[in-house]
């Protein structure tokens, strides 16, 4: 199958992440794509073993020359013309033919295409140096009235709708379609569409670019702004789906007080479709519209609005500082307006980016301010989305029971309402029980919820949530040692997130596809995602969890017999993990020392078995079971090997029990086989 992507040089956002995930993908994809760009261009693909490029350099002389023969004709007077042409213009094909059209418009060539001889001696033919002067000259040389028609339908864009040129134009019926006929005949425009209404579109994007930068800025300025007047007018029903239009020509208009409301809208619906790095572009213009209106009540509105939105959108890509820059900001306008609702939902969402940043204590006073101020204001779903932000937070320190407590609520919650606000909290809700049931060992619950998640995210299908989904359902899985159903979905939103370009689900997806793979023998691959995520995590600021990707990191580097690596990874996991207060962290950071210990030359049994007690104590605390079960199998390995053979017989035995009682058989092979050894 053969894909063709034409202009990468023009391409927005969204095409290049879909680009992206394609180039990913084809290695193992009977595909061949190809594209074409301008050197400007610039990309990730050139360390790709599936990716070559060939530099298109100017048409050879013989080839430009028969382009020339094809527009001049063969008269044997034009080759001095000829040769002076494919000089001048290198052999590009457009240059050439802009020459050609040049000179026809001055005179210096008569006839009719295809057999044209010189009017004038060739030492007095003038060619312009490059083809945006040839565009500009030719463009001059219209009648006003065409020019002025050329340069307004340069303002509306590269497509351009007749009833819009119509309405801004300011030229009767007669004199419009004058206009257009020479313009076409001229071929600066074609008309590309008859129905439902006519459109034209420029031949070349420099052409529609030299034509824009032929007016004076002012009068860009007055058209843009008569634009989105027309726009309004004659579309209103349409106002919605032409937002981006609409914040395009309100920005260049300077009309800021539609730009702000238009260029919020637009980042809300590059959003809503997981195109996070447009909607940041969006909501930034819109402050910068919002910073040339005077500042009052009507205006530090929108700013707190805009500020969360571009907050929002700030997560997925990972630039949290930004985000709480902005977030702190919003709070001092709310509170400075007394909008408690607002300082609500600011205040949510600041609970968010300090859990991420791993400052757990500041999340949790975030989070109860937001639930004191919910409650207060009888506000049902800012209660539910600072109960699902707690319930993370309490996940992340190890107390898992809170955060089952919270998210719980959050679902039945859901199940008394029916309306999109509750049906997205009820996903994410279950989606992070789904991980806490994991880690407690109650995986027939976890997975139901994860399941049903699961489920309406692909029917929502809007923003980040189907990929944040895969992230912990896969960690379920993982928990659980499925690992085909891990790597699977693990490899389903890893492709989905980086696809919308969401760094943030994408760094967690990857290390947990990073141990999947190791565990499944796939070291290499296991390591290079796990390196991913922790170079990513650091360069944002992302820390929560961080502990525990790090203590993954270091049984990678163990079961690839680096045992000095895994053993400063796995210390520095435990450290980690206590400044961060995130208990369940500590637990996993102090299993993977004993391991680390316990697969030394020789075993360091003293320090093993302490670091497996500690870890068993904390598992047991937390209620963390399969930890628990890990930990007794660590034992009763390391007793065995040191000759405590009942105390082997007894750790063994409760590993296995534990492991069978939560369905981890994954494990079983293992602990059966030690047990096996120690009875014999």
């Amino acid at each position: 199958m053969l894909v063709v992507v034409e202009d990468l040089h023009w391409s927005d956002a969204e095409t290049q992440a879909c680009l992206d995930h394609l180039v990913e993908r084809l290695p193992a994809a009977g595909l061949l794509l190809l594209v074409n760009y301008r050197p400007e261009y610039q990309h990730q693909w050139g360390q790709k073993t599936c990716y070559t490029q060939l530099r298109l350099a100017p048409l050879p002389v013989a080839s430009a020359a028969e382009i020339l023969r094809a527009l001049l004709g063969d008269d044997a007077s034009l080759e001095p013309l000829m040769r002076l042409l494919i000089d001048r213009t290198e052999g590009n094909p457009f240059f050439l033919e802009e020459s050609v059209r040049t000179l026809v418009e001055t005179g210096a060539l008569v006839g009719e295409p295809g057999a044209y001889h010189l009017a004038q001696g060739l030492p007095s033919i003038q060619v312009p140096a490059t083809v945006q002067a040839v565009l500009a000259a030719r463009i001059d040389r219209l009648p006003p009235e065409t020019k002025r028609l050329l340069q307004t339908a340069a303002v509306i864009g590269t497509e351009v709708p007749l009833p819009l040129l119509q309405a801004i134009a300011e030229l009767s019926e007669d004199a419009l379609q004058r206009g257009l006929v020479h313009l076409q005949a001229a071929e600066f425009l074609y008309e590309t569409r008859l129905f439902p209404e006519r459109e034209y579109t420029f031949k070349h994007a420099l052409t529609h670019e030299v034509a824009y930068g032929s007016l004076l800025q002012a009068r860009q300025r007055v058209l843009h702004a008569q634009v989105v007047e027309a726009l309004e007018v004659l579309a209103p029903e349409r106002v919605a789906e032409q937002v981006e239009r609409l914040a395009h020509h309100a920005l260049r208009g300077e009309v800021w007080g539609k730009a702000g409301t238009y260029c919020q809208q637009a980042g809300a619906r590059a959003h809503d479709r997981a195109a996070f790095r447009e909607a940041m572009a969006s909501f930034e213009q819109a402050l910068q519209a919002l910073a040339h209106l005077p500042e009052h009540g009507d205006t530090r509105v929108p700013a707190i609005e805009i500020r969360l939105a571009l907050a929002f959108s700030l997560v997925p890509v990972g630039e949290h500082g930004r985000g709480l820059t902005l977030l702190r900001e919003a709070e001092a306008l709310a509170r400075s307006l007394n909008d408690r609702v607002r300082l609500g939902r600011v205040l949510g969402r600041m609970v968010r980016v300090l859990r991420i940043t791993g400052d757990s204590d500041g999340a949790i006073t975030a989070g109860q301010q937001t639930l004191e101020l919910a409650a207060e204001l009888g506000d049902s779903t800012l209660q539910g989305q600072a109960s699902l932000d707690l319930g993370q937070t309490y996940y992340d320190i190890g107390d898992f029971g809170r955060a089952a407590e919270l998210l719980r609520r959050n679902v039945e919650a859901a199940d008394r309402e029916s309306n999109t606000s509750s049906t997205g909290l009820r996903i994410q809700s279950q989606t992070w029980l789904a991980q806490t049931f994991s880690a407690l060992g109650a995986f027939a619950e976890g997975r139901r919820h994860g399941e049903e998640a699961l489920r309406l995210a692909t029917l929502e299908g809007r923003g980040a949530v189907p990929a944040i989904v895969h992230r912990h359902l896969g960690d379920s899985y993982l928990t659980r040692g499925d690992l085909e159903h891990a790597i699977r979905v693990f490899e389903q939103g890893l492709a989905l997130s980086r696809a919308s370009g969401n760094r943030n689900v994408s760094r967690l997806i990857a290390a947990g596809l990073g141990s999947a793979y190791a565990l499944q023998g796939r070291l290499a691959e296991g390591r290079a995602l796990l390196e991913e995520a922790l170079i990513e995590s650091i360069r944002t600021g992302g820390l929560a969890g961080q502990a525990h990707r790090v203590a993954r990191l270091s049984e990678v580097c163990r079961l690839a017999g680096r045992g000095e690596e895994a053993w400063e990874h796995a210390h520095r996991a435990l450290d980690l993990a206590r400044q961060q207060k995130a208990r369940g962290d500590e637990a996993v950071a102090l299993h993977q020392l004993g391991t680390v210990h316990a697969h030394t030359d020789p075993p360091d049994v003293a320090q093993a078995e302490a670091h497996y007690q500690q870890a068993l104590a904390l598992a047991e605390d937390l209620g963390m079971r399969p930890l628990q079960a890990h930990c007794h199998l660590g034992l009763g390995t390391l007793y065995g090997t040191s000759g405590r053979r009942e105390e082997a017989r007894t750790e063994l035995s409760t590993a296995i029990e534990m492991y069978r009682a939560m369905g981890m058989t994954f494990w079983l092979p293992e602990a059966e086989a030690a047990l096996a050894q120690v009875s014999a």
